[in-house]
């Protein structure tokens, strides 16, 4: 009776002992892990020459040769918008059915070089049915672009006319504005001490795809009275026009429309004097075209 009362009491005293065996960790050790120090690499020293240093050289050069991949570069950039081009075209080229006498009209340009560099040459006129050419005009300009937008144009301008003819220094810029307004204004110093100025702007709105309504402004001024010219000092003469055409192809459209005309000043004086109409109102029958 007393083994069997003894044995479950040294059972009992073993487990209550246990846990707090189980928690001493005293005897255990574990030595903390050395980390290696990061090391720095080094690419190889620049040499004392930039020339001949692997950084600044091309894979080309280094398999083909420098001077056989430089003449490879320019022909990629001739070929790529460095070539030559040209643009023989015709913004107007109309009838015009007016008040007093039917007539007709011309403006056009044609342009040979690069995106930089061209050579530009710029025609326009007007004339009667019956009268024949009133007035025309040639200028050959030299045309370099300051702006991805905008082209400075110096060079001669030579009129036409019943007139004395008159030769102009030309100066003058074509520029795109915001909202895709395109315009352009020169100023014309004659050998006789004439200065002459003109500004011009016009929009294409687009209608769909291929129909296209144009507004169209020019305003005409003149330092002083011209009056073997006919034209009067300030705002000389300006004009008005919305022309609407249908692109059969982009090189090819025919239009129609409106245009408005008005002489101010003393070239107002000198059209009443000659028996001309001081304003102008007419219906515009056409062609643009380009190639």
């Amino acid at each position: 009776m007393r083994l069997s009362l003894t044995l479950p009491g040294a059972l009992i005293g073993a487990l209550l002992a246990s846990p707090a065996a189980a928690q001493d960790h005293s005897h255990h050790h574990m030595p903390g892990m050395a980390m290696p120090a990061p090391t720095e690499t080094q690419g190889p020293p620049p040499t004392a020459d930039p020339a001949i240093d692997p950084a600044n050289q091309r894979s080309a050069d280094l398999a083909w040769g420098a001077e056989a991949m430089a003449r490879a570069r320019q022909v990629l950039r001739y070929e790529h918008g460095g070539m030559p081009m040209s643009r023989v075209g015709a913004d107007l080229f109309e009838y015009q059915a007016r008040s007093g006498e039917d007539g007709y009209r011309w403006e056009g340009e044609a342009w040979y070089g690069g995106d930089i560099h061209r050579l530009v040459v710029k025609t326009e006129g007007e004339g009667g049915v019956q009268d024949g050419v009133e007035a025309a005009e040639v200028q050959a300009l030299y045309s370099r672009a300051v702006g991805p937008y905008a082209n400075l144009q110096a060079g001669l301008r030579q009129d036409f006319s019943p007139g004395p003819a008159r030769t102009y220094a030309a100066v003058g810029v074509e520029t795109l504005l915001p909202y895709w307004i395109h315009a352009q204004g020169g100023l014309y110093l004659s050998t006789k001490g004439d200065l002459l100025a003109r500004a011009e702007g016009s929009y294409d709105l687009r209608l769909t795809q291929r129909l296209i309504l144009q507004p169209r402004a020019e305003l005409n001024f003149a330092a002083r009275d011209m009056p073997r010219q006919e034209t009067g000092s300030g705002l000389s003469k300006a004009e008005l026009g919305l022309r609407l055409r249908y692109e059969i192809r982009r090189e090819f459209a025919p239009y129609v429309g409106v245009t408005w005309e008005r002489a101010y000043g003393r070239t107002a004086d000198f059209a009443r004097a000659g028996g001309h109409e001081v304003t102008s109102t007419g219906v515009v029958v056409g062609i643009r075209g380009w190639f």
